[in-house]
């Protein structure tokens, strides 16, 4: 029961395909080339979409995001980030999105909804 259990588990394993990247040099590469056309993505977005920020604080963003993913090293999740990445790099180049959402993007965080009746009360929260 033990062996069939353990041959069915390794024939699982063996079906599952990469989504682009056929080893970790080639998942890097992809992930360094996203990078790059970031980079030189951003003077246009600054301009086109005339944001209140300068080219090296949005090179800036685009590296902590980069960096923020840093600990992925599956490559079926890297191939989708990256995926991810190109797609939303494509809808930024193309104009297909508006100064608020590149204005999103640049937002720290947002600061946490109050916990307690009184600061509810103050900031005028229903819930």
């Amino acid at each position: 029961m033990a062996s069939s259990a353990a041959s069915a588990l390794r024939q699982g394993v063996k079906q599952v395909k990469p989504i682009l990247s056929t080893n970790k040099e080639d998942a890097r590469r992809r992930v360094l080339n996203l990078y790059k056309a970031w980079y030189r993505q951003i003077p246009y977005v600054v301009m086109e979409y005339d944001v209140p920020i300068t080219v090296q604080m949005g090179r800036d963003k685009i590296r902590a995001e980069f960096e923020k993913n840093r600990h992925v090293t599956d490559m079926r999740n890297i191939d989708l980030l990256v995926i991810k990445g190109q797609m939303d790099l494509v809808e930024t180049k193309e104009i297909w999105k508006q100064k608020h959402h590149i204005m999103t993007f640049f937002k720290e965080s947002q600061k946490p909804r109050p916990s307690d009746f009184l600061s509810k009360f103050y900031d005028g929260h229903e819930n």
